[in-house]
């Protein structure tokens, strides 16, 4: 499934679900982070739509709230 922000933009893409976080692809990571997984709490879910995951934070913050396998949260 796809995840998008609240204003439709894409996030990343469902890996699985691990405990209350979502997992997301590798192949949606870039940059400094590009090659491995990020996380995103399944408290930041506002709702699904179809096969879209929609977040309650515009894309451009929910990157912000991404984390790494440590449970950190990572700057992008």
């Amino acid at each position: 499934m796809e995840v998008i922000g609240a204003d439709g933009v894409h996030v990343g893409t469902v890996d699985r679900v691990e405990g209350e976080r979502i997992k997301l692809k590798k192949s949606d990571s870039y940059g400094r982070h590009e090659g491995h997984h990020h996380y995103i709490e399944l408290g930041f879910v506002a709702g699904v739509e179809g096969d879209k995951v929609r977040l309650s934070a515009n894309a451009d913050i929910a990157v912000t709230l991404e984390e790494e396998r440590s449970g950190k949260a990572v700057d992008l």
